[in-house]
């Protein structure tokens, strides 16, 4: 993976508290887990903003010969080089379709009639490490741009920083950390997000220095396919900070120059649009809204929010579907009423962009999550971006809801619309035998680690530079008679306890003992062991996926406060990071493969014909998918527990099954290979009694219990 390297304007984003050290001994477990997978200073202004430099409400300069490629904003109507211009547009997220697969979808949203696609820019994506830059695979969005120009499809360029929604009162999460780089997390003292605090308009400036001047020769003007970029998201449902918005604007500005049209989109509200848009005619001001909500008078109030002739009435956030958290019954949006109330924005010659025209699939890490009434309220996203979009999670697109929209566009385009595709064809490949090929308690016995910190107190995992997956936490403490009450008062998002003894002629592994969460965090008894020596804890946190909006956005892993035994801190910690592939991550093979894989197969004999008799244990198992013919499938992990799994190294997503609803992971063609692909599951509890999944060719959303789960339906 080719990275680009920059300044740090002398901001440290990995300081640990002053009493943690550093211990180094021997290799890493970063290779082992490699082994196992690679088989398979500001001051706010408020000088006048530039204008548009398309305010010409004169239609005979609009329409003059010789003009070069325009596209502007005249007489509340778009112009595309001199002619009115409906936007007919949907999102489509690069950053989750794989690159192989870029051009089907695209073709896909054509044939349903759109002319547009509006995309987001993670900075989590791009800039993953502080100061390394990734502009290569799934990141390639230059290579994305230049499809959409070649399939004469528009841009509309959402570039943050922040990038999820947050105008249905907390409930439209997309993205981990709403697209911040999560080594943000750990700059002390520590920034405000979202706001003109200068260290965080700082770090800004710096991103846009590199995204913005990469992007600009793909404006319309230079002859591009971008003709809006969009500043900010729905920030009015989230802070009244003008001060950050107008430095936003003069940040692009300076890099895209003055007559590249800005947009922000904010929700259907006075007081959301009151603080999240700018006035005067330097941005246009788009809305967003309830698919079910009469859009006209939406409109109407857009238009109170930019100038005279400015505001041509678009809704950048259409909505064909929502999202899916764990949990939940997955989101069920109903075809009609979604193609009838996007008829009535067209037929009176409103623009739409349909978020989402096509989800995709939050693979590796990346899927985020939301929060209710407080932080505990915590609901994390599916590994599946479904979104119960027109064009299906796989691409699929012979359904209910493409058919209709598509005849409700085809009303609207004076050209016939592309044929459509056929679906994609998938396979089922069967039964995958796997076998236990390690505990992670085996590994972390039997093998010394480069990197584990020690301190007093737990730390957070971005402290450690450990941004996802997981880390453990272990320490000793003497044992009681009657045993112990361990109580964790914060802890982010997940954490298993295990305890053991400290002698080394103890040779069983660590015994299971409960699992706290930040949303059921109660107390656990800890057994007496009988241990000769002391006993020794371990837990294992996860992390889910960091909140994308609102006020817990700050939103850090881990262990995040004293660990109490008996009501006294418990102290002495060892933190080992457990790091895996993510989506932007290569996937490199070192030197001690050979001799590792040797081990990998050499199974683990277990007796696992009751998972009432089986301990919960977080394991390895890896199986071979022997492939005659490489098409899309999905592999269904019905009978797991929960977990990880990659497939030739690359991160497929998390599981869930036994909570639900999401049975299956999607697994694109382009994962796969002629012959054998090896499959890798890291289950953090109890594997399938039979030790097995199943490649199916279709999507399952029926695990789980759903007897107090909510459905979003519209």
């Amino acid at each position: 993976m080719s990275t680009t390297t920059v300044k740090k304007n002398g901001i440290s984003s990995l300081r640990l508290a002053a009493m943690a050290k550093k211990r180094r001994v021997g290799t890493t477990i970063f290779m082992l887990l490699l082994t196992l997978l690679a088989f398979g200073a500001f001051a706010p202004a408020f000088a006048p903003l530039p204008s548009l430099s398309s305010s010409r409400s004169n239609l005979a300069r609009l329409n003059s010969v010789g003009d070069e490629s325009k596209f502007e904003i005249a007489d509340d109507m778009f112009w595309k080089d001199g002619k009115p211009f409906q936007i007919i547009g949907g999102d489509l997220h690069y950053f989750r379709v794989l690159p192989e697969y870029w051009e089907d979808r695209l073709l896909r949203a054509k044939a349903l009639g759109l002319n547009t696609i509006q995309t987001y820019v993670p900075w989590n994506l791009h800039e993953p490490t502080e100061g390394q830059l990734v502009f290569e695979g799934i990141a390639d969005i230059f290579s994305f741009l230049n499809l959409c120009q070649k399939l004469d499809l528009l841009v509309m360029l959402r570039v943050g920083p922040y990038i999820c929604a947050g105008y249905f009162l907390l409930l439209s999460a997309e993205w981990d950390f709403g697209g911040f780089p999560a080594w943000l997390l750990a700059i002390e003292p520590a920034v405000k997000l979202r706001s003109s605090d200068p260290a965080f308009i700082d770090l800004v400036e710096r991103w846009w220095g590199i995204l913005l001047p990469k992007i600009v020769s793909s404006a319309y003007k230079n002859g591009g396919p971008i003709i809006m970029v969009q500043i900010e998201n729905e920030f009015g449902s989230y802070g009244d900070d003008k001060a950050y918005l107008h430095h936003l604007v003069r940040i692009a500005r300076r890099h895209l120059g003055d007559d590249v049209i800005l947009y922000t989109t904010d929700g259907g509200s006075r007081e959301n649009l009151n603080k999240g848009t700018i006035p005067g005619d330097a941005v246009f001001s788009a809305v967003d809204f309830s698919t079910g909500d009469d859009p006209w008078p939406n409109f109407m109030l857009q238009k109170e929010f930019n100038a005279p002739g400015k505001s041509p009435p678009l809704s950048s956030e259409f909505y064909t579907g929502w999202l899916t958290h764990w949990g939940e019954h997955i989101a069920n949006t109903d075809a009609t009423v979604t193609a009838t109330y996007l008829e009535k924005i067209l037929s009176r010659n409103g623009s739409a962009v349909l978020y989402m025209a096509h989800g995709g699939t939050n693979f590796g890490f990346y899927s985020g999550a939301n929060t209710g009434a407080d932080e505990t309220d915590y609901k994390p996203d599916l590994s599946s971006y479904d979104y119960d979009a027109p064009i299906k999670e796989s691409g699929d697109i012979d359904n209910p809801k493409y058919q209709a929209l598509r005849r409700v566009i085809a009303k609207y385009t004076a050209a016939p619309l592309a044929s459509v595709p056929s679906n994609n064809e998938k396979k089922a490949y069967g039964l995958i035998k796997l076998q236990k090929t390690k505990s992670l308690f085996n590994i972390v016995d039997t093998t010394d680690f480069d990197g584990i910190t020690e301190s007093e107190n737990p730390l957070a995992m971005e402290s450690l530079g450990q941004m996802f997956g997981f880390m453990l936490y272990v320490s000793d403490y003497k044992a009681k008679t009657n045993g112990s009450l361990l109580f964790i008062p914060k802890v982010h998002d997940r954490a298993q306890v295990f305890i053991s003894c400290t002698s080394d002629d103890y040779e069983e592994n660590p015994k299971y003992v409960g699992t706290v969460a930040r949303w059921s965090n109660t107390s656990i008894r800890l057994s007496n062991t009988r241990c000769t020596s002391d006993n020794r804890i371990y837990i294992l946190v996860e992390n889910m996926g960091r909140i994308n909006y609102g006020q817990y956005i700050f939103d850090k892993k881990g262990i995040l406060s004293p660990v109490y035994l008996d009501e006294e801190p418990l102290q002495k910690w060892k933190m080992l990071p457990i790091p895996f592939h993510n989506l932007n991550e290569d996937r490199k093979i070192n030197s001690v493969i050979s001799d590792a894989y040797i081990d990998i197969r050499k199974p683990v004999q277990n007796n696992l014909k009751s998972k009432r008799n089986y301990r919960p244990e977080p394991s390895f198992y890896t199986g071979h998918l022997s492939v005659d013919e490489v098409k899309d499938t999905f592999l269904s992990f019905r009978g797991w527990s929960k977990g990880v799994a990659f497939i030739n190294g690359f991160n497929i997503g998390r599981f869930w099954p036994s909570f639900g609803p999401q049975c299956n992971l999607y697994v694109p063609a382009p994962v796969l290979q002629e012959g054998k692909n090896l499959l890798v599951i890291f289950e953090l509890e109890t594997p399938n009694a039979e030790l097995f999944v199943t490649s199916v060719d279709h999507p399952d959303f029926t695990c789980g219990s759903s007897s107090n789960s909510q459905v979003h339906q519209i």
